[in-house]
């Protein structure tokens, strides 16, 4: 911050030379008046070379003086179209409320990728087999050959040492290194191009594993190479000389990559003739999160939200179309070698279940996030549990809930702490269903839930899927769920929407809000102060909102389920788009003091202001934020007013950032990540007085620092 503020404070020299009210527009003209009347002063005054420098520079101020008075006449012409408004803020200690502590936080769902080939680390797709189901032969996607039908013959039978998961591969190698049928140069075998190309980078380490078992003389060459095989990063042989494959083996290599390539693959191949049969193949960089498992450019880019709360894992991937193809918590408490995996038939995509029930609260955890934990309850899209039969599955969520928050000793929290973590998670909110009010069974279910988890584990706040924002709820709840998709104008315009909720009573969890449609394309501005504008209103309405958060988070670029996402990836790219930079914006309004604040204006429609103190506990100091969003085509000329402020503002640390672009449909990409990107630059004459042009179609955000306060005793 210190570099900034340096580098701010030559800026504001420099341009106070020129004068405290000149913008960029009129200063950029003002040097380039003045280069031209440097080279017109020296050309028809000096050209001899025996004219001074110092009446060189004079006659060049004064002709570009001149060049400058018509532009300047202009520049206040236009400041006068512009709209002007008024903002008031009340920054007195009585006027000030209390933002909720987890008013903004994240919500991951397993689509787009998100997890399987993204978030979750390992590079492997279908890393047991069992993506194409439990009947052999089967589809080994995206599984290749390498080789031919004369050298090779690759298929899948049951006969894996899991029994959980008795899929395997089966490969019977026709060819040799010697016979009547030679081998290919580089030998036949399989290869695994991960999730659209494994990103291998040059120095890193990748832990591999798999499971092998062969009667056969054999060498079998596993190497990272790149998506045709031709340059090889790393590669090791397992050789039946040194080692007795005969029955299934566990091998485990540790390989350093020679070389770099975002494409690369996995390959395992031999020029020996016999039957070999492989499964649970792994490849896991060394370098995740805390050893955790979590790509670490992703998962930084979540951390950096500081998000209070993660919601997981769903969304439509709790329920499943079918109930038979929902998430199933128990089933990844096992190895990863012995998780079923399932095929998601919402997303229609195969996972591995590698990110389960813990490393969701593990997640959290590493986030320094309170975990949501959304159950399924007995609702899918197609089929329903009926109200007396469902105890079964509520005693599945009170299961949940005990290996989350249970002891050591306790049935599941045994299970949590062989998994490497004794201490409990702090589990305090469970979501009974994913957009299920209205479904048949959904009421009685959901109170079938509420009472036994109530009974069990009385502090933890329930969310029913039902709507209290309008009108009262019908059934106990500690918050009630609220999804809102729609197009920029009327997000913006939802504001307002919880101005008129009861202030009593359960609370509001926006857990899924965006602009979709053809304003929002894959990450628009538009798209983006449509949400900026909604979460103002969010903030102002704190006090009967308690959390929300944006969805989809993570979009993988080749298989996009949903549009727009916040954080877009492929297997080495990532980059936030205009929605992810305003979520940074808001990011510490959780726990903050929420001050009123008014805008006066012919026209204020589109115009719409937050105003949050809120205390940096790193730098052990207090800040004003004031956000102004600016929905409309014009520039607005604002004077801010703040009254009532206990304290002094620093106006030497103060900032203004803007988040804009030359267009409302501009996006974000991998050739220029930073299209739409937040823009911090130093504020000159901060005060609780101040004189702002705001920009169209932009989110600004001033940042005012507080200086100690000095208390004065009468003697």
């Amino acid at each position: 911050m210190k570099d900034r503020i340096s580098r701010a404070n030559l800026r504001a020299t420099r341009s106070s030379i020129l004068g405290s009210y000149l913008n960029r527009a009129a200063q950029k003209s003002f040097f380039a008046s003045l280069r031209i009347s440097i080279r017109f002063a020296a050309d028809e005054m000096g050209g001899d070379g025996k004219m001074g420098f110092a009446r060189v520079c004079a006659v060049a101020l004064f002709c570009s003086l001149i060049l400058m008075s018509n532009f300047c006449g202009s520049c206040a012409y236009g400041l006068e179209d512009n709209q002007t408004a008024v903002l008031l803020v009340n920054a007195s200690s009585h006027s000030g409320m209390r933002i909720s502590d987890t008013l903004f936080g994240v919500f991951f769902e397993e689509i787009n990728h998100a997890g399987a080939g993204g978030l979750w680390a390992e590079l492997v797709s279908n890393r047991g087999f069992e993506a194409g189901g439990p009947n052999t032969p089967s589809n080994i996607d995206p599984w290749s050959i390498i080789g031919n039908d004369s050298t090779v013959f690759v298929t899948t039978d049951r006969t894996s040492c899991f029994e959980r998961n008795k899929v395997a591969l089966r490969m019977e190698v026709l060819c040799d290194n010697v016979g009547s049928i030679i081998c290919p140069e580089g030998g036949v075998g399989i290869y695994n191009p991960g999730y659209w190309g494994m990103n291998i980078e040059d120095g890193k380490e990748y832990k591999i594993i798999l499971h092998v078992r062969t009667a056969a003389e054999m060498k079998l060459s596993v190497s990272l190479t790149s998506t045709d095989g031709s340059q090889t990063l790393a590669s090791s042989i397992i050789t039946t000389a040194e080692r007795d494959i005969s029955n299934w083996t566990k091998v485990e290599l540790l390989f350093t990559a020679k070389g770099s390539n975002a494409q690369s693959r996995l390959q395992l191949t031999t020029s020996n003739k016999g039957i070999i049969w492989l499964d649970q193949i792994s490849v896991m960089p060394v370098d995740t999160y805390k050893g955790h498992g979590f790509r670490k450019e992703l998962f930084a880019l979540v951390a950096d939200l500081k998000p209070r709360f993660l919601r997981f894992p769903g969304g439509c991937f709790v329920e499943g179309e079918w109930l038979r193809n929902a998430f199933r918590w128990k089933e990844t408490l096992v190895p990863w070698e012995e998780r079923s995996g399932h095929f998601g038939d919402v997303w229609m995509y195969w996972t591995d279940e590698g990110l389960g029930y813990y490393e969701f609260l593990q997640l959290a955890e590493d986030l320094g996030a309170s975990p949501v934990w959304v159950v399924n309850n007995g609702v899918s899209h197609n089929d329903q549990v009926a109200t007396p039969n469902i105890l079964a599955f509520v005693q599945d969520t009170l299961d949940s809930i005990e290996f989350a928050r249970g002891s050591p000793n306790s049935t599941w929290g045994s299970r949590r702490t062989a998994m490497g973590h004794p201490e409990p998670f702090e589990l305090k909110y469970v979501a009974v269903g994913n957009e299920d009010c209205g479904k048949k069974n959904y009421l009685g279910n959901y109170l079938k839930f509420y009472y036994a988890i109530k009974a069990a584990y009385p502090d933890i706040k329930i969310i029913t899927n039902c709507d209290g924002s309008s009108t009262p709820l019908d059934h106990p709840a500690d918050m009630y769920d609220f999804h809102i998709y729609t197009s920029s104008n009327n997000l913006f315009s939802m504001s307002k929407q919880f101005d008129h909720t009861c202030r009593s009573g359960p609370k509001a969890f926006v857990s899924e809000y965006a602009v979709t449609g053809s304003d929002a394309g894959k990450g628009s501005l538009l798209a983006a102060l449509g949400e900026a504008g909604f979460l103002i209103g969010l903030e102002r309405n704190s006090d009967v909102v308690e959390m929300a958060s944006y969805a989809p988070l993570f979009v993988n670029v080749n298989d996009r389920r949903w549009n727009p996402d916040a954080i877009v990836f492929n297997s080495w790219q990532q980059y936030g788009t205009p929605s992810y930079w305003v979520q940074q914006i808001f990011k510490e309004s959780s726990g903050a003091i929420y001050y009123p604040s008014t805008i006066q204006a012919d026209s204020s429609g589109s115009l719409i202001s937050s105003a949050i103190l809120w205390e940096n506990l790193e730098e052990n100091i207090k800040i004003i934020k004031i956000k102004i969003v600016n929905f409309g085509s014009n520039p607005v000329n604002f004077k801010i007013s703040i009254t009532g402020l206990q304290g002094t503002i620093n106006s030497s640390q103060s900032s203004i950032t803007v988040l804009t672009s030359s267009n409302v449909m501009d996006e974000n990409s991998f050739d220029v990540p930073n299209k739409v990107f937040p823009v911090e630059n130093f504020l000159p004459n901060a005060g609780t007085e101040m004189n702002i042009v705001i920009s169209p179609h932009s989110l600004t955000s001033i940042n005012l620092p507080l200086g100690p306060t000095t208390y004065i005793s009468a003697i």
